[in-house]
């Protein structure tokens, strides 16, 4: 029996499922339960990072079975698989940190490989957590399948002595625990009810700004990432997706069609305008690399500076993302863009319609609170800025949602740490001093190996009162959640020879986001002779396994830190075989 809305003479399914060679295919297929219909159907792979480390993740499964049932319902053969993920929040302050950015590109490695082996025709990929957002949109644009993402939800904040509480705050009490400002039963409380459902961590810090990319980037269907993760109109937005992957087959638009420089400004730009993750900033490059296009840390911050900061989400602002979600979402946020002329609306998106089209349909009108008028936002420009200078030639990133801009510059002298540990140390026995700009190096994707977040360290900072008191400069990244003048991404990496592995204590560091510098007050003469001295590399204990093979791969955070030489390299696309 076949389906005739459907030309399976160009779907890669056919190599599994067509002509009398693959009657032993078939069998295993009988074996399942698959109708012959459903067989001479197209089959879509619906992915999920499902697993029981953490709440972000744990409301996946019961999400992709709705999924399951829009793809059947418009004529499909959904076909259920799972990969990783590494969570931040539990990776956190230690060791497991080094697997965090590793697991995206597993992430998207194994997606690949499955639909590969598989010969699925189409992606529904289902993520909830920081690094298995972008690299599940990484293997849809890798494979250049039709595709659509969908996020998990977010956690819904928790409620303490009459006002919102996060995960964030939680971090931040540590520190207020440590300075004696915070008892252990006050601790205790806290930690009970910060984190109340399923989700992913409230405020914007990365799972919800990449959330709010995967709409801006097309995608994901319009509004789809807003609802949190207890809410059962969630699985709505679940059939409605594996419906739209099934238009998507019958017109044949691919990931590529949707993942386009214009649409990755776009992202950009939500990415900004909500003074969302530095981590953005990592993830779009690494985006735009499976599509072949050119798009580094400088062109994302490019429009990170021409774009207004109007929305009002944590860790900069004052709400959550259930917040946003009752205040419109995404498309209300991209409506306003477009009031400024700031949003590109010939993008195609997952619908099948363009994102003008889609921003016609919104009639909901902005609520003052969340998200604020883009003619009177809440700074002129992006609540993420680019840095370059002798200090960090491929850049650097800081996000100064919610500082004023006479704590966007900062001087101070070098304080240097090899590690995370031997700083969040320091930092714990208060060993450093306010006015210093605290250097920590060797953390970069291939030095450290994995490029791990501070939260734990730039959160102390601030539980101590310290967090606008001094600086902070990492080849490492920092948290979604992070506040502060934090400054990650720098590059090179002192694993990479960069002038941060060349830093003494004493160096006077200039940080300037309102110019966009950072600088060291050291001649090129002086740095050219320090890198003649420099001893090379710091050696780690990762000298075999999935860290070390990472480690030799991974190239610099500018290019989003990717692992393989990208589309520019294809000689064939997946769905074309």
């Amino acid at each position: 029996m076949k389906n005739l809305r459907f030309d399976k003479s160009r779907l890669p399914s056919r190599h599994v499922t067509e002509g009398p060679a693959r009657a032993p295919h078939r069998s295993y297929f009988y074996a399942m339960g698959i109708s012959e219909e459903e067989i001479h159907s197209p089959w879509v792979g619906v992915a999920t990072c499902w697993n029981e480390a953490a709440p972000c993740n744990i409301a996946l499964n019961r999400q992709a079975q709705s999924v399951k049932q829009g793809v059947k319902k418009a004529g499909g053969c959904p076909r259920e698989f799972t990969t990783i993920t590494v969570t931040d929040g539990i990776a956190m302050g230690h060791e497991g940190m080094r697997s965090s950015l590793a697991s995206r590109d597993a992430i998207a490695d194994t997606v690949e490989l499955t639909m590969r082996g598989h010969c699925y025709d189409a992606l529904v990929g289902l993520a909830g957590c920081d690094k298995s957002l972008p690299g599940m949109m990484m293997a849809m644009v890798r494979l250049n399948v039709p595709s659509v993402f969908i996020y998990g939800g977010s956690i819904l904040p928790g409620r303490l002595n009459g006002r919102d509480v996060v995960v964030q705050d939680v971090f931040e009490a540590v520190g207020q625990h440590q300075a004696g400002n915070m008892s252990d039963a006050e601790l205790e409380i806290l930690e009970r009810v910060a984190c109340p459902s399923a989700g992913a961590c409230g405020g914007q810090y990365t799972a919800n700004t990449m959330a709010c990319v995967s709409e801006a980037i097309g995608l994901a269907l319009p509004n789809s990432s807003g609802a949190p993760a207890p809410y059962e109109s969630r699985d709505q937005y679940g059939l409605a997706s594996g419906e739209a992957v099934m238009r998507l087959i019958e017109q044949n638009i691919r990931a590529r069609d949707i993942v386009t420089r214009k649409s990755l400004e776009n992202a950009a730009r939500v990415v900004a305008c909500t003074g969302g993750s530095t981590n953005g900033g990592l993830h779009l490059p690494a985006i735009a690399h499976e599509a072949g296009i050119a798009f580094d840390l400088f062109d994302v911050c490019d429009i990170f500076r021409d774009t207004p900061y109007f929305v009002n989400l944590r860790p900069g602002g004052d709400y959550v993302a259930k917040d946003l979600f009752e205040a419109g979402g995404v498309p209300v946020v991209m409506r306003e863009l477009r009031r400024a002329g700031l949003i590109h609306e010939d993008c195609i998106t997952a619908t099948g319609r363009t994102i003008g089209e889609e921003l016609d349909l919104v009639d909901r009108a902005i609520d003052g609170k969340v998200i604020h008028p883009v003619d009177a936002p809440l700074s002129p420009t992006g609540g993420v800025v680019g840095l370059r200078g002798n200090l960090a030639p491929d850049g650097a990133i800081v996000k100064v949602a919610g500082m004023a801009p006479q704590e966007q510059v900062f001087t101070g002298p070098a304080r240097v740490f090899e590690s995370e540990e031997d700083a969040f140390a320091a930092v714990q026995n208060r060993d450093y001093r306010e006015g210093e700009v605290i250097v920590i190096r060797n953390e970069g994707p291939a030095g450290g190996p994995g490029m791990r977040e501070m939260l734990a360290t730039t959160a102390a900072l601030s539980g101590q009162g310290m967090g606008k008191k001094v600086a902070l400069i990492t080849d490492g990244r920092f948290s979604g959640a992070t506040r502060g003048f934090c400054v990650g991404h720098v590059g090179p990496e002192a694993a990479h020879g960069g002038p941060i592995a060349l830093i003494r204590d004493g160096d006077m560091i200039t940080l300037d986001a309102v110019k966009g510098e950072i600088s060291v007050a050291l001649s090129d003469e002086e740095l050219a002779a320090r890198k003649a001295d420099w001893a090379g590399p710091r050696r780690t204990d990762y000298a075999s396994g999935a860290l070390w093979k990472y480690a030799q791969l991974v190239g610099g955070a500018r290019w989003g830190a990717v692992t393989h030489p990208g589309a520019t390299a294809e000689t064939h696309v997946y769905m074309d075989q």
